[in-house]
């Protein structure tokens, strides 16, 4: 929760820490028993050296480790009996990004190291010695570093997955949004665009019946209505787009060009190679591809014949649908909403596409579209 209070960087964090440490360091170094000249300068030399070195622990938390450790060892060999706070700091962080082996096994030999210079440089007895060794590295606190830095580096991870977990509830309700966009335009346009192409076709049908001249603005009215039911179609299907529900693919073409027939267009489908299963999204842009080729030459290039051909090849899926509309070779075809969904269908497959007039007349549209080998 954002508490309004704003966050310090992460660098004056670590500043800030490691001087407080090397303060502590210091403070309870001198203060109590410790030894005199060259010794208690290079006592106090580790000390602040393994205090300051914390300021890196998020950028090399091993390196940290390590030095920490052995300014321990070197106080400790100088005379300067207190806890070793510089290197629990160290176990915390490396812990914290994920090296708890390395941490585990620097903390073992860290430990055997202390015991062992506590035995060459302390005179008396062994257990005296050891108890000694012991006030520099607490396993009770060292416990306590490992488990800090475990419990701050879970808890930073399920923040994460949260964080990942929020983005997908915001990309299904995205998904959700568009759907529900897509049955308002639905509800909203469709019929009323419907009606005005309806009513002004009937009225061009029924000018036309009598003889009378149709005004031009109603023939533009009906070309419009015409183009702006076929754009409203094509920006649902982009919206409704959303795999949630079972998508169009080659078991649905023959149906396909068998409509068109109805509407008067001699569509043949002929299939080549050896027919195969192919990706989900193959057979889908295939589909788009047949039937907005087939929807452009029955309404826009009137045209009276169109062939369709899908190859099975051994790596791609070939489509070519041609028809004897009215384009001419030297014809620059219109970039329509149509030629755009189709080119970005197969590009985003890794497929090619080819658009354009035909050197007999008419229109043609060539897919290859990669299988990877499907079967």
């Amino acid at each position: 929760m954002d508490t309004g209070r704003p966050a310090l960087p992460a660098g004056v964090t670590d500043w800030t820490i490691a001087a407080g440490v090397t303060a502590l360091l210091l403070g309870t170094g001198l203060s109590g028993p410790h030894p005199d000249g060259g010794r208690e300068l290079l006592g106090a030399a580790l000390l602040a050296a393994g205090g300051m070195v914390l300021a890196a622990r998020r950028r090399a938390p091993l390196v940290v480790l390590a030095v920490t450790g052995l300014c321990a060892a070197g106080h400790q060999a100088a005379g300067f009996e207190l806890l070793a706070v510089s290197y629990l700091v160290a176990v915390y962080g490396a812990v914290r990004a994920g090296h708890r082996t390395a941490a585990l096994a620097a903390s073992a030999v860290l430990l055997a190291v202390l015991h062992l210079v506590a035995l060459v440089t302390r005179e008396g007895p062994a257990r005296d010695v050891v108890t000694q060794a012991r006030s520099t590295l607490e396993i009770a606190w060292l416990i306590a570093a490992f488990a800090a830095g475990e419990a701050v580096r879970q808890a930073e991870r399920r923040a994460e997955e949260a964080e990942r977990t929020r983005e997908k509830t915001a990309r299904r309700r995205a998904d959700e949004e568009r759907l529900r966009i897509a049955r308002e335009l639905h509800d909203s346009l469709t019929h009323q665009i419907s009606v005005v192409k309806v009513q002004s076709e009937v009225a061009v049908h029924v000018a036309r019946r009598r003889g009378e001249r149709v005004p031009e603005a109603l023939l533009a009215i009906q070309e419009a209505a015409r183009e702006a039911s076929r754009e409203l179609r094509a920006t649902l299907e982009a919206l409704r787009d959303d795999d949630t529900t079972p998508p169009y693919g080659l078991d649905h073409i023959p149906h396909l060009v068998k409509r068109f027939r109805t509407t008067g267009l001699e569509a043949t489908l002929t299939i080549e190679g050896h027919p195969r299963a192919v990706p989900a999204a193959v057979g889908r842009t295939a589909y788009r591809i047949v039937q907005e080729s087939l929807t452009n030459a029955a309404r826009h290039a009137s045209a009276t014949t169109a062939s369709v051909v899908i190859d099975h090849r051994p790596d791609a899926l070939a489509v070519r649908v041609d028809d004897d509309g009215r384009t001419s070779p030297d014809t620059v075809p219109a970039p329509g909403i149509g030629l755009l969904g189709m080119r970005e269908r197969v590009t985003a497959l890794g497929g090619r596409l080819h658009t354009g007039p035909r050197g007999t007349g008419g229109f043609t549209v060539r897919a290859e579209l990669p299988t990877n080998g499907a079967s």
